[in-house]
């Protein structure tokens, strides 16, 4: 997801040429303080990858969460309709139905 928004990859930074000036830096720290960012970079790609992939883990379990709390709702609900508390084929039905709306994207 970011790595579209990041110019350099640490390879891109690794193979790296300059051009040589009379007047230019010392190539030894030019490569010292380039195998930093090199670093640097490993390690910004490390830690998006595994927020990346702990914000999918947080994602689905929303999504179970949310499936959980519909069930516990219509669990209630079926709950206070029913005549004597106890649950009949009608109440398990009508509950399946509405799980199938909100299953399919088709809740009213």
């Amino acid at each position: 997801m970011y790595q579209n928004k990041i110019n350099l990859s640490p390879q891109d930074i690794l193979e790296k040429e300059f051009k040589i000036d009379t007047r230019g830096y010392r190539l030894k720290e030019v490569d010292q303080f380039l195998d930093i960012i090199i670093g640097d970079y490993e390690q910004f790609f490390a830690i998006i990858n595994n927020l990346e992939k702990e914000k999918e883990e947080l994602l689905h379990e929303i999504m179970n969460l949310k499936q959980e709390l519909r069930n516990v709702k219509m669990n209630m609900e079926i709950a206070k309709t029913s005549d004597h508390g106890e649950v009949t084929n009608i109440d398990i039905m009508r509950r399946l139905s509405h799980l199938e709306k909100i299953v399919y994207g088709k809740e009213e």
